[in-house]
């Protein structure tokens, strides 16, 4: 069957129906994906009953998979495969985390709007995540679309943001909530990286905003004056007519686009129930600088 998709938001994000995911994609499928993810952005795939294995593939199928997952206590791993994002309050024995866990801590910076992995060299093309146990409420993911934000600005705007470059770092992040307990082991891998505030996205050519909470600098700026420039730019780009919420539902897949989108995790009674969320991601052609320029 083709890939049929109804719109959820008047400017992105669709549901895709027509694929049963727990099947290998062939070419055809896997281009049908694409092209719907450069004209939506965000896919919804409701009612895939995957297992570990046929998440991992899905996302082969559409590109090459990050090999490293960033987050503290690495080794405290759950799932079967390493490069899986496990995106849930679960500790490795499937108790909840304890309040003071410090993976809960880091793990509220998700709350933050971001772009994944804008913190590497390499950051992150689309994120597949999978719905296993979900809260009976709260816990919805919000997308905002970059492209509409940058649509949206001021010619005069566009012309003085369109050349500059940020610093990203999962500890300038963290910082917001106060956050900084890291080993050094983990301090060297969250070294910022250079990424440009203007992208243009190689499948559609439009031109979005490169936002995300993990920006900590603005070259060529002093740090106050950059990063204030970066809140009132997140603030117009979070504008409700820019962002779609998404309400789980068990075994909703969830497919986005990192380089054009934002989003953010919302709060649930995180102490009182589990949310089982599985994440895999891939990773873009190259670092931002060495693509096309907007």
């Amino acid at each position: 069957m083709p890939l049929t998709l109804k719109p959820l938001h008047p400017l992105f994000v669709a549901e895709a129906a027509g694929f049963d995911l727990r099947q290998p994609l062939t070419p055809d499928q896997a281009a049908e994906v694409h092209r719907a993810m450069d004209q939506y952005a965000v896919l919804v795939f409701p009612g895939q009953a995957l297992d570990d294995d046929q998440q991992m593939d899905f996302g082969r199928a559409l590109g090459t998979l990050e090999g490293t997952r960033a987050t503290v206590d690495a080794d405290k791993h759950r799932l079967k495969h390493k490069e899986m994002n496990d995106i849930s309050n679960l500790d490795t024995d499937g108790s909840l985390l304890k309040a003071d866990d410090r993976r809960r801590m880091f793990n509220l910076g998700n709350r933050l709007w971001h772009s994944d992995s804008s913190f590497k060299a390499t950051p992150a093309l689309y994120s597949m995540l999978h719905a296993r146990i979900i809260p009976p409420e709260g816990g919805e993911t919000e997308f905002a679309d970059m492209r509409a934000a940058w649509d949206a600005l001021p010619d005069k705007d566009k012309a003085r943001l369109r050349n500059l470059t940020t610093w990203h770092s999962l500890i300038y992040s963290r910082a917001q909530l106060g956050f900084d307990a890291y080993t050094e082991e983990e301090k060297k891998a969250f070294a910022p990286v250079p990424q440009r505030l203007v992208r243009r996205h190689a499948g559609s050519g439009r031109v979005s905003l490169y936002l995300s909470a993990h920006i900590g600098r603005v070259e060529g700026m002093p740090v106050p004056e950059g990063m204030m420039m970066i809140r009132e730019l997140a603030e117009h780009a979070t504008r409700r007519d820019f962002v779609h919420s998404h309400t789980w539902r068990q075994n909703d897949l969830v497919i986005w686009d990192n380089r054009c989108t934002m989003h953010r995790a919302r709060p649930f009674e995180d102490s009182v129930h589990p949310r089982d969320m599985r994440r895999v991601t891939l990773q873009d052609v190259a670092p931002t600088l060495e693509q096309q320029a907007a």
